[in-house]
Formats: structure tokens, sequence, C-alpha cells
């Protein structure tokens, strides 16, 4: 009896505790039409980790991964917007249709590196730039909650030869996904752009249809495009794959502000976790392209200037076709001017 009394007051009393663990009160059902080894993923279960424990159980993360919500980027973003949906994870391409201006992300050569495009999506005002905009395109609906990585930088890749310098693609059909500014992209090089949904692509490769594509290591890996002919891949990282994390609005605002804070935090997190995953991934999907006889050709920097040379054009069709589109090509290059000038300043610190 004494016992069963102590420990009803014991239970009591945490339940009283500050620290106590909460009812479930929120539920957040997040989506990505992606599978289990992708970095969306990754991301995902660090989020759903951190915001479960951080709000004490207040807070459920309910994941589907797949289609099993929505099938395609338009599809569950209309989700997000008529609340269906709470949480996805869209690329630039797949938000084109709604927020052109998005696919910045797809203009060439503008960030050099992991650490200057990590540093501009966490240092500095551009998302929220983006953010901005999102709200107000979708009548206050789509609210942008980080901008992380899915499988790290696009790179030229193809079945026919080794592509050294923009010379190269001249005629070469080259896959892109719908969205105007990548097909741009190529035929500004002289390519033929192609536009192929993702899952045709291995059998377009395999068939001639596309000659090549433009995608990161993992992805090229994780699909088997060696296996359709794909042998030679230039790493001339012409874009940053940004991995763009939408949230329904009015589910964000109608929690109180200390679990708007543990869900903002939740997308630090797992923001940090996609900048990390494909960097893990892609060194044994490199192995694995070697070992499946593919070549990897690393541009000099005179090669590499050649390129983002002859994509200027791209630059000014971007800020003159896109809505919002000149604003946003200026918050990206002001950002990442103040990125590199703390970078390298910090460089210089470091050797010395």
């Amino acid at each position: 009896m004494l016992k069963r009394t102590l420990t009803a007051l014991t239970a009591a009393a945490l339940l009283a505790a500050p620290g106590a663990a909460l009812a479930q009160e929120y539920t957040i059902r997040a989506t990505a039409n992606s599978n289990e080894s992708d970095e969306d993923y990754d991301g995902l279960v660090v989020f759903k980790n951190y915001v479960e424990q951080a709000s004490n159980g207040a807070i459920e993360v309910e994941l589907f991964i797949g289609t099993q919500l929505c099938s395609n980027g338009a599809e569950c973003l209309q989700g997000i917007a008529d609340g269906s949906i709470d949480v996805f994870v869209t690329t630039s391409g797949g938000a084109a249709g709604i927020f052109p201006y998005v696919q910045v992300f797809d203009l060439p050569y503008l960030m050099r590196s992991d650490r200057v495009a990590e540093a501009v999506l966490t240092d500095t005002d551009f998302t929220r730039t983006l953010r901005d905009l999102a709200l107000e395109a979708s009548g206050d609906t789509i609210r942008i909650m980080t901008i992380g990585n899915t499988g790290g930088w696009r790179n030229f890749a193809n079945t026919q030869k080794r592509i050294a310098g923009p010379a190269d693609l001249e005629g070469m059909k080259m896959r892109t996904v719908v969205a105007d500014l990548p097909q741009e992209l190529v035929k500004t090089l002289g390519g033929s752009p192609t536009p192929i949904p993702w899952p045709e692509l291995f059998t377009s490769l395999q068939t001639g249809v596309v000659d090549g594509t433009k995608n990161g290591i993992t992805d090229i890996m994780n699909m088997k495009f060696p296996d359709a002919g794909l042998k030679y891949l230039t790493l001339d990282g012409h874009a940053y794959m940004a991995a763009i994390w939408v949230m329904n609005n009015e589910k964000f605002m109608s929690m109180p502000e200390d679990m708007r804070r543990v869900v903002v935090n939740g997308f630090k997190e797992l923001q940090q976790a996609t900048f990390a995953s494909p960097k893990r991934k892609s060194i044994a999907a490199y192995e694995e392209f070697a070992a499946a006889g593919g070549e990897v050709y690393v541009p000099t920097p005179e090669e590499r200037q050649a390129f983002q040379d002859a994509a200027a054009p791209v630059y000014d069709w971007f800020a003159s076709n896109v809505d919002n589109g000149e604003e946003v090509l200026q918050a990206l290059r002001d950002a990442v001017a103040q990125v590199e000038e703390t970078i390298d300043a910090d460089i210089a610190a470091d050797i010395q």
C-alpha cells in the first residue's frame, strides 16, 4: 500500500515538474519524395528526434517517405498550401513553377565551395529573403523553414566523352528538369536541353535519347546510371543542389512561441545533417563509379573560368525573365561576397 502511494506521488510530482514529459499536443506530418538512402531522409530523422525530445513529447513528427502523401513537387506543394501536409522538401526545379526565383540555385558558378554555400544559408539573411517572397506569393500559406543540401553539386556527366570545356558540350543532348533556367544554361553552353522525368532517365541514357545529365555523384550511383552507359563525369560544380524545406505557415504559426522555437531549432539540426550526409556518402559513390569504369575529371582553374565566362548570359536571362529574379540574384551575390570576405580572412589568419 505504502509503495503504491509513493509511486503515485512520484508520478504526480514528475507531471508537475517543469521539465516533465508533456502529453502529445501537436502532430507534424512530414514527407519527402525520396527513399531511406537519401539525404532528405537523414535530415527528417534528425528533425523528428530533436523536435520530439526538445518538446518533451508535446510534438509528434510523422514521417512519410516516398509518394504516400503526394507524388510530385507540384502536388506536394499544393498539399502544404492547403494544410493536408505540414512539411515537405523540394528542389529548385520542383518549386520553380510556383516560386520561379528559387532557380537562383541553378545559376552556375556563383558559389565556389560547400563552405561558402553553407555560410550563405546559415550566416546571412538570404534564406529570409526567399521566405518573405514565398509567403507573399503563396498568400501566407507556404513558409520556407530552411535550405539544406540534397546530393552535393550538379556536375556534367555523359555517355560519350570527357567534357573539359564548353566546346565539348556542343550538340550534346543533356537531360534537364522541366524548369526554364537549367534548359537555358545547357543551351547557352552549346548543348541541346532535353527535359526528361527522373524515373525515365536510366532508359533514356541507355537508348541514347539523351547523352548526359546534370547530377551529383550520389544520385548517379543510387540510380545505377553506369549500367546505362554513363561513363564520364566532370566535376565543374556548376550548381548547388539546394533542398528547400517548407512548412504550412498556418500550422507553424498556430503553435505557441516555445514550440515554434523548438521547430525552428529542429530545422537547424536537419540542415546540418543534410550538409554532412552527401559528403560522407559521396566517398563510396566515387569509388563505385571508378570501379564501374567511370572517369572523373576535375577542370583546371582556366577551364573552370572558361565555363563561367560562357555561362555569363544566363545571369542576364534570369534577371530579365524571372519574377523577382534581379532582386534575388543580387541578394545571393551580396550574401556570397559577405561570407567570402569572412572566410578568406579566417583562412589567412589560420594558416599563419
